[in-house]
């Protein structure tokens, strides 16, 4: 697994972020799709459809781009499928494993910057009203409650994911201040420059 100071083995075409929800990984992988040209396929918008009710052509979508020579999206949805078709494509991992205290404050800020403009996010979804998170602590209506309880999920499915997918170059990121040092070296790397980090993010 390499840290931020490491090289790259291998100029990658086909990307995953990974990360606890809140971590960033929407807004990372849009930077660095437009870094290195890549398409950025934002994987929640697949999944959900209108009303935050799964897409039954999810699986059918994540196969078409992960056919493609050219792509990053966020690593999710493995417990749907998706490891099956699109991890054994991928060239590059990069792991966002932030403090918990990083996370979580970002979550906050976002969900409640979300709910409070009613801001739309895809296929005609909006954050619920924060009388509605507060009103239940189940995961699956809960996006703080989810976050909690995937917490350690990466920490823990990160060895399994090695070993399955040796094929797999990982780069695990500590803080947000390792993640933009790792991008300004891949930029200079590439002759290429990148956009400043914005304050909001629109990753789940």
């Amino acid at each position: 697994m390499l840290s931020a100071s490491d090289p790259l083995p291998l100029r990658p075409e086909r990307i995953l972020v990974a990360g606890v929800t809140g971590s960033g990984k929407t807004t990372l992988a849009r930077r660095i799709g437009e870094m290195w040209g890549l398409r950025h396929v934002e994987i929640d918008a697949l999944f959900h459809g209108p009303n935050w009710t799964p897409r039954p052509e999810f699986l059918d979508d994540v196969r078409a781009f992960a056919a493609e020579d050219r792509w990053i999206t966020e690593w999710q949805y493995t417990s749907k499928g998706t490891d099956e078709i699109m991890t054994p494509r991928a060239q590059l991992a990069i792991w966002l494993d932030y403090p918990w205290p990083v996370v979580r404050g970002r979550l906050l800020r976002r969900t409640l910057s979300r709910s409070i403009r009613r801001t739309e996010m895809y296929n005609g979804n909006v954050e619920k009203p924060l009388r509605q998170l507060l009103k239940t602590r189940d995961p699956a209506g809960n996006i703080l409650a989810w976050q909690t309880k995937t917490r350690f999920f990466w920490g823990q499915q990160m060895p399994v994911k090695r070993e399955r997918f040796p094929h797999l170059t990982i780069v695990r990121l500590r803080h947000p201040r390792e993640t933009e040092r790792w991008l300004r070296a891949q930029a200079e790397a590439s002759g290429v420059s990148i956009a400043p980090p914005k304050r909001r993010s629109r990753d789940r």
